[in-house]
C-alpha cells in the first residue's frame, strides 16, 4: 500500500469526528486572518513575491466576476397592444421591454482574449530540457556537440523544408512524427481521428511550443471540419483546440480531449 494511504485507510475504516465540518469551516474563516498576519510580518523578497501572488489570485477572481455579471438588453416588443387612446407624444414611442441577460457569446470571446481555458489537465510536470534533447556529436573528428535530438513526438506541417543537416541545430527524427491525433468529444462522448493544424501552446516552454513538441498537457489545434460544427452565424468551424491527455512517446498515438 502507499505511504499517503494511511489517512484515507484510516477514515474508512473507523470514520471521521463529528465536529469535522465545524473545524473546517472555523479553519477556512481563520485563512484570511493567517493571510492578513503574513502580509503584515513579512518583507523583503518574499514580501515581494507574496503580493504578487496576491495581486494574481485577485485579478483572476475580478475576471471571474465580471464574466457573471448580467447584462441589460432593450428590445421592442410587438406583441404588446395597448388599450383605449394613447396620448400624442406617445404615439411615435415603441413599446420597450427590458430583460436580463447573460451574454454566452461576450463570455467566450473574453475568455479566448484572456487565453483561459477549462482544460482537462490543469497541472503538468514540466519535461526537463535533459529529457527533451539529447546530444549530438558532430564535425569531422565529433568533438562538437551544439547538435540536439529531439527524443519526443513533434508534429511539422506539410510546408516544412528540412534544412541542410550540416546546419542543422534541432533534430525532429521523421518516425516521432506525427499528423493525425484521437480527439475525444466531450459532449459528444465519441473519439475521432482528426489532422493535426499546429501546436498552440507547450506548459513546458515557448521553444518546445516552436518547435512543434507534443507532450502530456499540449494545446493543439486540429481539424474539425468534418464533424460539422457550426458558429451561431452558420459558418463552419474548421480549427479548434484540443489538449493531449497521454504521453504520446509512450503509446505511440496521439489522444486528447476537445475543449469546448
Amino acid at each position: 500500500m502507499p505511504q499517503h494511504e494511511h489517512m484515507d485507510r484510516h477514515k474508512k475504516r473507523f470514520g471521521e469526528r463529528m465536529d469535522k465540518m465545524e473545524r473546517d469551516r472555523k479553519r477556512e474563516a481563520r485563512k484570511v486572518h493567517k493571510i492578513s498576519e503574513f502580509a503584515q510580518k513579512s518583507f523583503g523578497w518574499r514580501a515581494k513575491m507574496f503580493n504578487q501572488k496576491r495581486f494574481k489570485e485577485k485579478a483572476a477572481l475580478r475576471k471571474t466576476l465580471s464574466l457573471h455579471q448580467e447584462g441589460s438588453n432593450k428590445h421592442a416588443n410587438d406583441d404588446k397592444v395597448t388599450e383605449g387612446a394613447v396620448p400624442a407624444y406617445l404615439l411615435d414611442r415603441e413599446n420597450v421591454t427590458r430583460a436580463k441577460i447573460l451574454s454566452n457569446t461576450v463570455k467566450q470571446k473574453r475568455k479566448e482574449k484572456a487565453g483561459k481555458w477549462t482544460v482537462p489537465i490543469p497541472k503538468v510536470k514540466p519535461v526537463a530540457d535533459d529529457e527533451m534533447f539529447r546530444q549530438m556529436a558532430s564535425g569531422k573528428r565529433m568533438k562538437k556537440n551544439w547538435k540536439r535530438m529531439i527524443t519526443k513526438v513533434t508534429f511539422v506541417g506539410d510546408a516544412y523544408t528540412r534544412k541542410a543537416p550540416k546546419y542543422e541545430r534541432f533534430i525532429r527524427p521523421t518516425g516521432l512524427r506525427f499528423k493525425k491525433a484521437h480527439i475525444t468529444h466531450p459532449e459528444l462522448k465519441t473519439t475521432f481521428c482528426l489532422d493535426i493544424l499546429g501546436v498552440k501552446k507547450n506548459p513546458s516552454s515557448s521553444l518546445f511550443t516552436s518547435l512543434g513538441v507534443i507532450t502530456k498537457g499540449t494545446i493543439i489545434e486540429v481539424n474539425v471540419s468534418e464533424l460539422g460544427l457550426v458558429t451561431q452565424s452558420g459558418k463552419v468551424v474548421w480549427g479548434k483546440y484540443a489538449q493531449i491527455t497521454n504521453n504520446p512517446e509512450l503509446d505511440g498515438c496521439i489522444n486528447g480531449v476537445l475543449l469546448v
